[in-house]
């Protein structure tokens, strides 16, 4: 079970990382502010969906760090993959993203549409989050 009070600090420890206000924080990970509010002050205890949303907005929170304090925070650089260093599953590892963010490598309906985010996910279970 997760400890609220120290899943506070741990959200305060992400949300000073970031230089982010409550406001702003709840923006980034699209909840209401005042939902932060209750989170930090201990009324409302965080759902899987709160989570999951600061988990997908901030790459480097490590899952078992904010929940129980374990791991660490930030993710070190040397835990995510290398490109480098790892054999490619796929041929076609290089691409050209403006290629992307112009819709010229797909076939899909891109009229008024841009891209928001890309996100590269790696087979140890890491991935990226690339945002807009």
């Amino acid at each position: 079970m997760v400890n609220n009070e120290d899943f506070i600090k741990r959200l305060q420890k992400v949300m000073d990382y970031y230089g982010e206000s409550a406001s702003s924080f709840a923006e980034k990970i699209d909840v209401q502010r005042s939902s932060i509010s209750h989170i930090l002050s201990g009324r409302n205890k965080p759902s899987l969906d709160f989570v999951l949303k600061i988990l997908s907005s901030f790459p480097e929170v490590n899952l078992y760090w904010l929940l129980n304090g374990k791991g660490e925070f930030p993710q070190s650089e040397e835990k995510l993959p290398k490109p480098e260093n790892r054999k490619s599953q796929n041929p076609q590892t290089n691409f050209n993203f403006e290629e992307i963010a112009e819709h010229k490598t797909h076939n899909l309906p891109t009229e008024g549409k841009t891209i928001d985010r890309i996100v590269i996910f790696y087979s140890d279970g890491t991935f990226k989050n690339y945002m807009n």
